[in-house]
């Protein structure tokens, strides 16, 4: 069976043409990821060999990069991130709600990644806190954990948010809890009208401050008055945030929430072949009822698309708000638990079922690199692996 082809086989194959192509184009942050992804689990990054106790097999364990655009080391950054999540879970029903740039507006965002990004975070959340503390709709407060994802399935820079939320919150005098209707959240047309005003309203505040650059098309819109004009006919489209329907229960919600955190473009899985310069991945038509179908890309263009979603150093695309702000999570959460049981009291004497979390078993077993590949016994260090100079040269010089 032929080995899984990984980005990292692309990039080294075609990196350095790349580099050279684009010397001009390509900054320090696109570099190092390529840097990364290339030396991960390489002997240029060093490592051990380990032997099993039980078979006696001996491999060789490179060290990973751990940069957070790398597919291969954000498996178990997920799963050390789910398991704390696991008792955050409320026993109510999850939303979904994804809130979209339309274009004209995603190529601002592209040239400012960090404070539009940030903007795109703010306007969502507050959208959605607005609507909800509104008596005629729910007239509570909410917690939503939101993550920014900046592609689509072919990988172009399509920057969105997707929030998941609990199906209710405390009332807004904080004595009891609301649910949400069992399979509606929010009317989306107010939502999606709420969240553009105060996009564009903060966008303008950015540009009064001068912390917006253009370049290259959108060099003009660093003049006040085209800059005006264009918010105004962003001001005149319908943006699209789309509520999906409610997740089945708490399992249901962490297996969401596995396939949307830690992830940045496209997976290793995706990929089919790399061949003659060309790189085949599949991606999901969500205009065809969401068909699985195979691109086909040269190699240069893939690259050039992964790199489109190297975010900002020190930028966090995954924030939470509401009750689920990070400052006094753990007593809102306990808040809001105390509220549902005195909801269901009243209204059902059969208290809810606990959240469901996921095989710990399975979880623990399948992220443990000590644990023999071949017969399932223990891996013991027994030595350092063997260091390739030039590689691990060439790596600190372009991660430098």
């Amino acid at each position: 069976m032929p080995r899984q082809i990984e980005l990292a086989d692309v990039l080294r194959r075609h990196g350095e043409a790349f580099r050279h192509s684009h010397a001009g184009r390509l900054g320090h942050g696109e570099r190092r990821v390529m840097a990364a992804i290339t030396a991960c689990r390489t002997a240029a990054l060093g490592g051990h060999v380990e032997q099993c106790d039980d078979c006696g097999a001996v491999r060789v364990a490179y060290n990973s990069c751990r940069n957070r655009h790398c597919p291969k080391c954000q498996w178990t950054a997920r799963e050390a991130w789910l398991e704390k999540r696991k008792a955050e879970l409320l026993p109510v029903p999850y939303f979904h709600v994804v809130f979209t740039l339309p274009p004209a507006i995603a190529a601002i965002a592209f040239q400012n990644k960090a404070r539009v990004y940030a903007i795109l975070f703010r306007a969502s959340a507050e959208a959605l806190r607005k609507l909800a503390a509104n008596p005629r709709h729910l007239g509570a407060e909410l917690g939503v954990l939101a993550v920014l994802h900046s592609w689509g399935q072919t990988l172009q820079h399509h920057p969105h948010v997707h929030c998941v939320i609990p199906g209710g919150g405390p009332s807004l005098d904080g004595t009891r809890w609301v649910s949400c209707d069992k399979d509606f959240f929010l009317p989306v047309r107010p939502l999606a009208r709420l969240f553009r005003g105060m996009f564009l309203d903060e966008l303008r505040r950015a540009f009064d401050a001068a912390e917006l650059k253009f370049f290259g098309d959108l060099a003009p819109l660093a003049q006040p008055r085209a800059f005006a004009r264009h918010l105004a006919k962003a001001r005149r489209l319908d943006w699209v945030v789309y509520a999906k329907r409610p997740f089945a229960g708490p399992e249901q919600t962490l297996a969401y929430l596995a396939r949307y955190t830690h992830r940045v473009a496209i997976a290793n899985s995706r990929l089919l072949a790399l061949n003659e310069g060309k790189v085949d991945f599949t991606w999901k038509d969500y205009r065809h009822a969401g068909r699985t179908k195979v691109m086909t890309l040269d190699a240069t263009e893939f690259i050039r698309r992964f790199l489109l979603h190297v975010r900002p150093d020190g930028f966090h695309r995954i924030r939470y708000y509401g009750f689920l702000a990070i400052g006094r999570r753990a007593e809102n959460l306990a808040r809001c638990r105390s509220l549902i049981d005195e909801a269901h009291a009243i209204s059902d004497p059969d208290p809810p079922a606990a959240p469901v979390g996921v095989d710990d078993a399975r979880l623990t077993a399948a992220a443990d690199p000590c644990v023999c590949p071949d017969c399932g016994g223990r891996m013991r260090r027994i030595g350092p692996a063997p260091r390739d100079p030039d590689s691990a040269a060439a790596f600190w010089c372009d991660t430098s």
